[in-house]
């Protein structure tokens, strides 16, 4: 019985490897995308910290950690991104790789069991360094299984995350049992699959074991992992990011984004796709195929919808799914058979991955952050003359940012000119049709919007506003939980947001407007400003019957006015949302302030246009609220008085209407004003949660019936 029962693990032996790939691959993307926006958070920190006065006391609050130690936490990035050179040395020892996993599953639960920031950053730094490893092992030895690691990762990623609400809801502490248990069958695959892979082989020889296929992934291929991996976790793998670039409804696209990258595991697919450029000359194979997909890319971030009457059609979402399918079927362009005598230079070409895809990511982040460069200080000034404008350059360049990366992508096809990397034919397309068509499904279950039960006919709403600061607090620790407390203490029917993403690299991917609204029962509006995935949202359980939005003259950040129209009873309430432009410490005050001003000028004779065209020239029941960072005695806000908009905190007690508080220090720069003619308050507040850096404020509105 026991001689039969190890026959049977024998047998099995691959299906445990392919496995374990499966896994490996969850835990790379996941540990890489955590690295990602958890390095930004923590170098973000350390620069709040060192605007500290020397000597003084480490301040108190989430996200607070001695310099020293987010200096070491950086420094120790560049070391575990070495790991792979191990393989350089090491790589005939055949159980390198099971080291390699044993480190990333330990590691991996670590993320989530670490008491503070920077140890999770560690944490992450030693997950995607083990990753990288196996992956360098994986592609010497067993290199049929290096697309599926990546395809299964991304799949399983988006899966997970369309039951976190677009979270990935293993980082969360609740989770640590669920993540521990995939740790452990991890490491127990690893353990099944090494063992008896290695019997095999004895037995049987080479190619039947551990070794089923050697191959080297090449310099261009390195490059093209590395934009491809940026690619992948900015915005293909991501079906809110797809949603917020292409304005598409999320649901929808949860199911289509994950059968499109799941697609290419089908042989009948990669068949068709070879049948497609086999009678194209070998020169222009790779041409032909970038010109396609940037053409999905520009068609999809450029032209959202195609207008057929009454019928307009997601034509950028479908072209971005599109887009993901040629992309994922370049994963087998990236590695090529080795030769015999060649030497496996693998990790070295890994490492260059990362340094291609770590350098799209600093440009991804000043897409959006361009306003936030300053001149560097000596010894580095020497680099004031052509690193600060090349960063500042990047502002409205995230279209840019990705055909430059579609084309990296696709340079291993373009250098190949002597053999098509699919395979011409191949058994278990039913198989892998039966699989994308239950993960597809049961992605878009778990993403179907919830049913919001409306509140309507109250004498009396609550109406806030709140700057989310991107879901981080003011030293930068994520706590989007902490935020939708906050809102809930309120007790707001109607939340304005400032600095709200949709899906970005520096906020774990996470959608805030559809986590906040599925998290809090209520409905949701986001206006993008920049890039599709940074802007503006409403948050309402009344009936939201209407909005639009308009971009405003920014010469830092851009920003916007977002209308929103919700029904309360027989008429309607209109909301404008704003946040305008910032007063940075070591910058012309005047100008900045005269760009606050431009800004809300533009934004009046936007609600002045409105009231010509839509509202029959009376302006009816209206809040304007948002991030006006300046104080209330300002011109900037004297003026606003005078617009016949009325300011309810107006004369309270700065230390409990404060909205910005550092230390001793503390501002008011969130305001909701209303139209003095149709609105009355009947009361205000403040919520103080640590969760931002900014406090949420809130107003009673009486509503007034027929006006």
């Amino acid at each position: 019985m026991t001689k039969r029962f190890f026959g049977f693990l024998r047998a099995r032996s691959p299906q445990f490897a392919f496995l374990e790939a499966v896994l490996v691959g969850w835990f790379f993307v996941q540990s890489l995308r955590f690295l990602v926006a958890s390095l930004y958070s923590r170098i973000a920190s350390a620069a709040v910290l060192s605007q500290q006065p020397s000597g003084a006391p480490l301040p108190v609050g989430p996200g607070i950690e001695t310099l020293e130690a987010i200096n070491a936490a950086i420094s120790f990035l560049g070391l575990m991104l070495a790991l792979p050179l191990l393989a350089l040395a090491l790589g005939r020892w055949r159980w390198l790789s099971f080291i390699a996993l044993l480190i990333l599953a330990i590691s991996r639960a670590l993320i989530v069991l670490s008491p503070t920031p920077s140890a999770a950053l560690i944490a992450a730094q030693v997950s995607v360094g083990a990753a990288l490893l196996y992956l360098s092992q994986m592609i010497r030895y067993r290199a049929t299984l290096f697309p599926y690691l990546l395809i299964f990762g991304l799949a399983l990623d988006q899966l997970w995350r369309a039951f976190g609400d677009t979270q990935d809801p293993s980082l969360l502490p609740a989770y640590a049992n669920l993540q521990g248990g995939l740790s452990l069958t991890l490491i127990i695959l690893g353990l099944l699959s090494h063992v008896f892979g290695l019997i095999t082989e004895r037995t049987q020889g080479a190619g039947s074991g551990m070794v089923t296929s050697q191959a080297t992934l090449t310099l261009w291929g390195g490059v093209a992992l590395g934009a491809w991996l940026y690619l992948q976790l900015a915005l293909f793998a991501l079906p809110n990011a797809i949603a917020g670039r292409a304005n598409a409804d999320y649901a929808l696209l949860v199911p289509a984004a994950l059968a499109a990258t799941l697609l290419p595991i089908m042989p009948w697919v990669r068949h068709q796709a070879r049948r497609l450029i086999a009678p194209l000359d070998s020169l222009t194979r790779g041409w032909v195929w970038i010109v396609f997909m940037a053409l999905f890319i520009i068609i999809g971030l450029r032209l959202p919808r195609l207008d057929l009457g009454a019928l307009a059609l997601p034509l950028g979402a479908a072209a971005l799914v599109l887009a993901q399918v040629a992309l994922v079927l370049l994963l087998w362009w990236f590695i090529r058979p080795k030769a015999q005598t060649e030497r496996n230079l693998t990790p070295l070409w890994l490492l260059m991955a990362l340094l291609v895809f770590g350098l799209f990511v600093v440009a991804d982040i000043f897409t959006y952050e361009y306003a936030f460069v300053r001149d560097f200080v000596p010894p580095l000034n020497v680099l004031n003359a052509f690193v600060p404008p090349l960063l500042r350059g990047l502002r409205g360049m995230g279209l840019g940012v990705l055909l430059v990366g579609g084309f990296l992508a696709t340079l291993p096809m373009i250098q190949s000119n002597q053999r098509i990397a699919w395979a011409g034919r191949g058994a278990g397309n039913f198989a892998s049709l039966l699989l994308i068509i239950a993960m597809s499904a049961g992605a878009g279950w778990a993403a179907r919007p919830p049913l919001v039960l409306p509140v309507l006919n109250e004498a009396e709403i609550r109406v806030g506003t709140y700057n989310i600061h991107h879901g981080y607090s003011a030293y930068f620790a994520q706590d989007l939980e902490g935020i939708a407390q906050a809102i809930l203490q309120s007790g707001a029917q109607i939340v304005l947001l400032q600095e709200v993403d949709k899906g970005r690299l520096t906020s774990f991917g996470v959608d805030q407007t559809l986590w906040l609204g599925r998290r809090l029962g209520m409905d949701r509006r986001f206006f993008p400003t920049n890039e599709g995935l940074m802007g503006l949202a409403v948050l309402s359980r009344i009936p939201i019957v209407f909005d639009d939005g308009v971009l405003l003259p920014s010469l830092d950040t851009q920003t916007g006015l977002q209308r929103v129209q919700v029904r309360p009873d027989e008429g309607v309430l209109t909301l404008y949302n704003i946040n305008l432009g910032l007063l940075l410490v070591g910058e012309s005050i005047e100008a900045q302030e005269a760009n606050q001003r431009a800004q809300l000028n533009a934004a009046l004779a936007v609600i002045a246009t409105h009231i010509e065209r839509d509202y029959n020239g009376r302006l009816g029941r209206t809040i304007l609220g948002g991030t006006f960072n300046n104080v209330p005695d300002s011109p900037l806000l004297r003026t606003l008085e005078q617009t016949g908009f009325v300011d309810p905190f107006a004369g309270a007690n700065l230390a409990l209407a404060a909205t910005v508080v550092r230390g001793e220090q503390r501002a008011r720069l969130d305001y909701l004003w209303l139209w003095s003619e149709s609105l009355r308050s009947s009361g205000s507040g403040v919520i103080a949660s640590a969760a931002s850096n900014h406090h949420l404020a809130f107003v009673g509105v009486e509503i007034r019936r027929g006006s």
